[in-house]
């Protein structure tokens, strides 16, 4: 479906509502760095590169294929983390102004969550909207900087990991980059205390330690196994 972009207007779109997530959670959702410690304290936080740029980007990862989100929560929108980019969907920053996107499903009839209240005003719903995009238009320069760092230290390397599940399926996370631990115990001091400083390090190593949240998304991938899908959350 074609987008319908329009600037967004407290007049004109008085009455629009929409529904708190359109779809269904997909199963990696590319994050910002100030994101990069909350997703890791519930799901691995990987780099991946971009088909069409061959650029790295952070993403958070809920499940192991498209079609699979493992994540305590996030099927209902319920996780402990919630991604900004998902936060804002169907809504996109327009130089000073947000523009909605009519045609998005997020604005599909049914929705129940106002934009606007009685006095013309965002609603709080509104208000978490204009939050994420400000964070994630706020960080982008941020984020493409910690990239640039981490790639140029040397402190990427490719994930090789090959999980085998109860039904006999072997699924391996291809294409898919982590920090090196032992890339970072070898830095010198001063790399060190710079990527501490600027923040990145907390980062890098936020998303080194979050690789054993992988283990959690398999257990919970057999227990689903184990389950009629009636009973899947």
């Amino acid at each position: 479906m074609a987008e319908q972009l329009e600037i967004l207007n407290s007049e004109v779109h008085r009455n629009l509502a929409m529904h708190p997530i359109a779809g269904a959670h997909p199963h990696m959702v590319q994050i910002s760095l100030p994101e990069v410690e909350a997703a890791a304290s519930c799901c691995p936080v990987m780099l991946a590169k971009s088909p069409e740029t061959g650029r790295f980007a952070i993403v958070a990862l809920f499940g192991f294929s498209p079609d699979e989100v493992l994540v305590e929560g996030a099927g209902t929108g319920n996780a402990a983390f919630l991604p900004l980019d998902l936060q804002r969907q169907g809504f996109f920053a327009s130089d000073e102004n947000i523009a909605v996107d009519l045609a998005h499903p997020r604005f599909a009839p049914g929705g129940t969550i106002p934009l606007f209240d009685a006095m013309g005003g965002p609603t709080d719903e509104m208000r978490l909207v204009q939050r994420a995009i400000g964070t994630l238009m706020g960080n982008a320069a941020r984020t493409e900087r910690f990239i640039a760092d981490i790639v140029e230290a040397r402190l990427v390397e490719p994930v090789d990991i090959s999980l085998k599940f109860d039904d006999g399926q072997t699924v391996a996370l291809n294409g898919l980059y982590t920090v090196s631990g032992d890339a970072l115990a070898d830095l010198d001091d001063t790399r060190i205390i710079r990527l501490f400083r600027d923040g990145s390090l907390a980062a890098a190593l936020a998303i080194r330690a979050s690789l054993r949240q992988i283990g959690q998304l398999a257990r919970r991938r057999n227990e689903r196994l184990a389950m009629p899908a009636s009973g899947w959350a």
